[in-house]
């Protein structure tokens, strides 16, 4: 669970920032976010369903001024959900899944707003050994 990630090069990334309704704390939404991302990595993974690894983020409130450009306007609280898949057919087919849907359905009802983004891998790399 808490094991570091191998992410192969050419696969397509997912970012969906969930927003979390006022008065709604992570604390209320761990076990139907846990619920989520293991019928994920159990039902979708490797040859299953394409689902290659993925992490989840709380927003730490930090904005960085050196890494901004066009000023540093303040962003709301979020949780980041981000997953790796070997193409965004094989994501769209789970995420239509009845087995998804009801753990998605838990999460969303605690959220205001969920946007999914997919992105192509451009590059990546590792510092080289000294």
């Amino acid at each position: 669970m808490f094991d570091p990630i191998s992410i192969p090069f050419g696969c397509k990334m997912l970012f969906n920032e969930v927003k979390l309704k006022p008065g709604v704390t992570l604390e209320h939404v761990e076990m139907a976010l846990g619920e989520m991302c293991n019928v994920v990595k159990n039902t979708y993974g490797g040859q299953k369903g394409g689902f290659i690894a993925g992490q989840v983020y709380k927003f730490a409130g930090f904005i960085s001024d050196e890494g901004s450009v066009g000023g540093s306007a303040g962003a709301s609280d979020h949780i980041a959900i981000v997953t790796f898949w070997n193409s965004f057919e094989e994501h769209e087919k789970s995420h239509a899944d009845t087995a998804f849907n009801e753990k998605f359905a838990a999460l969303i009802e605690m959220c205001s707003e969920s946007r999914e983004l997919g992105y192509d891998m451009l590059w990546q790399g590792e510092p080289e050994p000294e």
